[in-house]
């Protein structure tokens, strides 16, 4: 055999080693990116926030829909209780209209979640989708979770004050109480400061942003599925290009927070941008 034919018999076996090789490495990456856990920490700078919540470390979580990170979502629990949060905000999705209703599943994520700090939940469109909203509220509410229906609580800490409140989805039902209804009764009571948990983070320029909010937490955006440097993803439902999709963003005196969420809708991947346990921490 001649030097070049040598030659040319180790390239063509060198070129079929590494083809497998990098199919196995695009294969990991895309596991890496969808099935594993990124924290983040986020400062959210609110001049209203009240001194006694000052400091304080609270988790976003969103867009599960129907994931599963370990047995009975233990790792995601874990991944949530590392942080040692003062409250736990989940802002919808926690299902998705593609996979059945699994009340085991919501079950076991609840009470893990639960045990770990109180826990506010408001729905997403996918469960509106899906059907059986009540039925959803309800095993919520009895693993203790609070659902925030178009309702608002107070948070109290350290001898101060602060005002709570929860829509459902759009997708909800059509004589419920409006987004600025609710607004109007909180504005009256003229608190120091109010967060609103409301899904949909594209809503946020035209609707939520004017209700007199301080912060406003959202998912919804899946942080654009598939992000890239100086971009806001993308694509999500909303179209190519959207934004409001992840992290924090300043509009009419009002701050969004937007979670990039844990789970994929249908045949969605993520691609650099990887499953959300979110950490905001609250300081003027």
């Amino acid at each position: 055999m001649t030097p070049i034919a040598r030659y040319r018999g180790r390239s063509r076996w060198k070129k079929w080693l590494v083809l497998p090789l990098v199919l196995v490495a695009i294969a990991a990456f895309g596991y890496w990116s969808n099935h594993t856990i990124e924290i983040t920490r986020t400062t959210v700078e609110l001049e209203t926030l009240p001194h006694g919540f000052e400091g304080m470390d609270i988790v976003v979580i969103g867009d599960t829909q129907a994931a599963e990170f370990g047995q009975d979502n233990a790792r995601l629990i874990q991944a949530v209780a590392d942080q040692n949060p003062a409250y736990i905000f989940f802002v919808g999705d926690l299902v998705d209209r593609d996979h059945p209703y699994d009340e085991a599943y919501v079950t076991a994520l609840a009470l893990g979640l639960v045990d770990v700090a109180p826990t506010y939940y408001i729905t997403g469109n996918h469960e509106w989708a899906l059907g059986d909203v009540e039925g959803l509220k309800s095993v919520l509410a009895d693993c203790g979770v609070t659902v925030l229906s178009n309702e608002y609580v107070t948070l109290e800490a350290n001898g101060d004050t602060l005002v709570l409140a929860g829509i459902d989805d759009p997708l909800g039902y059509a004589d419920q109480k409006t987004p600025e209804e609710l607004a109007a009764e909180i504005n009256a009571l003229n608190p120091n400061c109010w967060v609103l948990l409301a899904h949909r983070n594209d809503y946020f320029e035209t609707q939520y942003s004017l209700l007199g909010a301080d912060l406003v937490v959202s998912g919804h955006g899946h942080g654009g599925l598939i992000r890239l440097p100086f971009t806001d993803g993308l694509i999500d439902h909303s179209g190519l290009l959207p934004s409001y999709t992840a992290g924090l963003y300043e509009l009419n005196g009002s701050t969004l927070f937007a979670t990039r969420g844990l789970g994929n809708s249908k045949n969605t991947f993520r691609l650099f941008n990887r499953s959300e346990v979110a950490v905001i921490t609250l300081t003027q």
